[in-house]
């Protein structure tokens, strides 16, 4: 149980996917103008990564290897991604429509946002067991939905505030308190050793 719990904070904080190893960047800037949206993305996240991960997982153990396919595997995850957030769009469409319209491109561009299938990749990379995929893929991707809700709190916190140069205002900004929010959990890395 303690090994699980390790995991979790481990991809959650100590190795946050977007903030420590910078995979899934483009989110960072294009869906946290509103908590709405952070919200949204990081939800569809959550459930495309960590059903992503666990399929990828099943297919590379019990078919991409046993049949010595392994040098599918970028195409065969990629599929995988992308089906998966096919089904996530139709169920958006249907179950919250607003939602489904602000999240507009940013919602296809998960089927090509390197942290899903970099989740998918680690796994299979550091030889975890199924449950040991599940768990890592969900904890990297809730990781992954917090860095957007807080850059979210932020850039509307520092909007409000009016206090932003307008040579750094939108994308300088962003980019700036993602390096930041960047460097305090890269601290959080230097307490694990």
């Amino acid at each position: 149980m303690q090994d699980y719990l390790l995991l979790i904070i481990a991809a959650m904080f100590v190795n946050n996917i977007v903030l420590i190893l910078f995979l899934g960047n483009c989110p960072l800037v294009g869906v946290t103008s509103s908590m709405e949206s952070a919200f949204g993305m990081g939800a569809a996240v959550v459930f495309v990564t960590t059903l992503a991960g666990t399929a990828c997982w099943i297919v590379q153990r019990f078919a991409l290897e046993p049949l010595a396919l392994e040098y599918l595997q970028t195409l065969v995850f990629i599929l995988i991604i992308a089906s998966l957030v096919q089904f996530v769009e139709i169920v958006l469409q249907k179950v919250a429509p607003p939602l489904y319209r602000t999240l507009g491109i940013f919602l296809p561009l998960i089927t090509t946002n390197c942290m899903v299938f970099g989740a998918a990749i680690l796994s299979i990379k550091r030889d975890y067991t199924f449950l040991q995929t599940l768990v890592f893929c969900l904890a990297a991707a809730v990781g992954f939905a917090l860095v957007l809700v807080f850059m979210a709190g932020l850039r509307e916190r520092m909007e409000v505030s009016g206090r932003i140069p307008a040579a750094l205002q939108g994308v300088p900004i962003t980019m700036i308190t993602a390096g930041m929010m960047g460097l305090s959990f890269a601290g959080l890395l230097g307490m694990a050793h």
